[in-house]
C-alpha cells in the first residue's frame, strides 16, 4: 500500500507538472497566434497600399516589371493589361499602348505587337529550337537576329541604297548556312535557302522581299537573288530611314 500510494503521488506531481507545461505552452500558442494575425495584417496593409500605388502608377503611363505586379488583384479602370518585353530582355507590365515616361530602354513595344520574326529572334537557340522543329524557319529568325544584334558578329547583310535599307545574297545565305550548321553540303545549302528566304517571307508578313539582280563576272552574266528590307518597310520598333547612298555593283 505504501509503494502504491508513494506511486500515486510521483504520477499526480507528473500529471501537476505536465498540465503547468501545457499551460505555458498554450501561452506561447496564444502569443504567436497573436504575433501571426498581427503581422498578416500589417502584411495585407502593405500590399493593398503597393497595389494602390501600381495602379497610380500604371496610369500615370508607368512600366512595371511583372515579377513585382499581380496584375489580377489591381483596380484599373482598363481590363487588362498588356504584357511586354523591352530591349533590357524583361518583361513588363503597362497599360495598353502606355509610352514609358522615364524612356529607360529602346523598346517598348508588346510581345504581340512584334512580327513573328522579331519574336522568333528574340529567343535564345534552345526555346526556338522548343518552339519549331523547322530548320528553316531556325535559320530565318537567326538571320534577322544577326541584322539587328550587333553581338551576333556572323552578320551577312549589306547596306543598301535608294529604296533599299538593308540586303543580303542568295550566295551569300548559303555561305552564312554553311557556317551556322556543321556538316551541312552545299547541295543541301541551296535548298534551305529557298526554304530560308520562303521562311523570312512568310514570318515578316511580306516585310522582306526578294529582288533579281543581273550581274556580270568574268565577262558572263547571271541572275542573282538578293532578299531585301525596303526602306518604307514597316518594321514595329525601327524607324524607316533612308540609307546613304553606297555602290552597289551590277546592273539591273
Amino acid at each position: 500500500m505504501t509503494e502504491l500510494e508513494t506511486s500515486l503521488e510521483q504520477a499526480e506531481d507528473r500529471v501537476e507538472s505536465l498540465e503547468e507545461e501545457n499551460e505555458t505552452l498554450q501561452k506561447e500558442v496564444d502569443q504567436l497566434t497573436a504575433l501571426t494575425e498581427a503581422a498578416r495584417n500589417r502584411t495585407g496593409a502593405n500590399k493593398t497600399r503597393i497595389e494602390e500605388l501600381q495602379a497610380r502608377e500604371l496610369e500615370k503611363g508607368a512600366h512595371l516589371r511583372d515579377s513585382n505586379v499581380d496584375e489580377h488583384d489591381l483596380e484599373l479602370e482598363d481590363d487588362y493589361l498588356e504584357r511586354l518585353t523591352k530591349s533590357d530582355g524583361h518583361a513588363y507590365f503597362r497599360l495598353p499602348d502606355s509610352d514609358d515616361p522615364l524612356d529607360r530602354t529602346d523598346t517598348t513595344l508588346a510581345h504581340g505587337d512584334l512580327l513573328p520574326i522579331q519574336q522568333l529572334a528574340r529567343l535564345d537557340e534552345d526555346m526556338r529550337r522548343s518552339t519549331t522543329n523547322a530548320l528553316p524557319t531556325r535559320l530565318a529568325a537567326k538571320l534577322w537576329k544577326a541584322r539587328t544584334d550587333s553581338t551576333v558578329g556572323d552578320d551577312p547583310w549589306k547596306a543598301g541604297c535608294k529604296d533599299v535599307r538593308e540586303y543580303v545574297t542568295a550566295g551569300d545565305l548559303k555561305h552564312w548556312i554553311r557556317r551556322q550548321e556543321d556538316g551541312v553540303s552545299d547541295s543541301y545549302a541551296k535548298k534551305l535557302v529557298s526554304r530560308t528566304i520562303d521562311a523570312l517571307l512568310e514570318l515578316s508578313k511580306n516585310r522582306l522581299a526578294v529582288h533579281r539582280k543581273t550581274q556580270r563576272k568574268n565577262g558572263l552574266s547571271y541572275t542573282e537573288r538578293r532578299i531585301v528590307l525596303p526602306t518604307d518597310a514597316d518594321i514595329p520598333g525601327e524607324s524607316s530611314s533612308t540609307p546613304e547612298t553606297t555602290d552597289v555593283h551590277g546592273a539591273s
